[in-house]
């Protein structure tokens, strides 16, 4: 892998969105990181520190911002086939095949069909689903749509895979096993990934750094370095203690139920 290749450069990032009567909505304020090529960041936070809005500007689908955001060494304006990337939920067309699902990604290429067989072929046989490669997203389990979402992001070979959340509505075990998968494709595809998650265990699991977002408006507020090598082990207590320490930054975000005033609730009738 060339170092030249999904090197990502942030460099002094604000974003706002008017309102009506308020003048603007501070998102993201001061925001400055390097991603080496071949990287893997996570991206942690509490709900409304901007995280997703900064990936959203990575990829292009937000074009207004203040500051510099570069791959490269050029400038980002408008999405492109060099940046992928996964949301949440798995957005596949019900009445396409998984095979027909990722060929929507290469309705802009200049391949013959036999290319785009093969080169869909390759990548469901990267996620493991070369089997179901004629099954319907109905006929799958949540964590198989999502892997055919990753394979249909990956078959344009970016330089960069961007991750909103995309393990956050599976269950516990699939999340784990998932997040395995996205570990050795990582690996096997040697290309850059940046993750947005709430999780900070696989904050923590996946990444060579974790970016610690504050809120209100985001920034960042420390960058950890996650020196375990891959492929790791979840109970290695090097991760555990890293875990443990990146969780005492949002201490103070919490909320001390004890200082409720039950005496608030007096007014309402509860069917309880």
């Amino acid at each position: 892998m060339s170092d030249s290749l999904g090197a990502v450069s942030i460099q002094a990032l604000h974003k706002s969105y008017p309102q009506s009567s308020k003048g603007q909505l501070k998102v993201l304020e001061q925001i400055n990181l390097d991603i080496q090529a071949g990287e893997f960041i996570s991206i942690v936070g509490s709900s409304g520190c901007g995280k997703s809005t900064l990936l959203r500007l990575l990829v292009g689908l937000e074009t207004e911002y203040q500051g510099q955001i570069q791959m490269d060494g050029q400038l980002i304006q408008g999405t492109s086939l060099k940046r992928g990337i996964v949301f949440q939920d798995h957005r596949l067309f019900p009445w396409l095949s998984v095979q027909e699902n990722v060929r929507v990604a290469l309705h802009n290429s200049q391949l013959s069909r036999k290319q785009e067989d093969d080169i869909i072929a390759e990548h469901l046989d990267l996620v493991r689903l070369s089997k179901f490669k004629d099954a319907f997203p109905s006929q799958l389990s949540g964590g198989m749509n999502q892997r055919v979402a990753i394979a249909r992001s990956l078959v344009n070979r970016p330089k960069i895979l961007l991750l909103d959340e995309p393990f956050g509505a599976l269950d516990a075990l699939t999340r784990h096993k998932l997040q395995d998968e996205i570990q050795r494709i990582w690996q096997h595809e040697k290309i850059t990934m940046i993750m947005v998650t709430h999780d900070v265990d696989e904050a923590v699991y996946l990444a060579d750094r974790v970016v610690v977002m504050q809120p209100h408006p985001g920034r960042i507020k420390r960058i950890v370095n996650i020196n375990v090598p891959h492929p790791r082990q979840r109970e290695d207590i090097r991760l555990i203690n890293l875990k443990n320490d990146i969780l005492l930054d949002f201490a103070d975000e919490s909320i001390d139920i004890a200082k409720i005033d039950n005496n608030q609730f007096h007014d309402f009738k509860f069917a309880w």
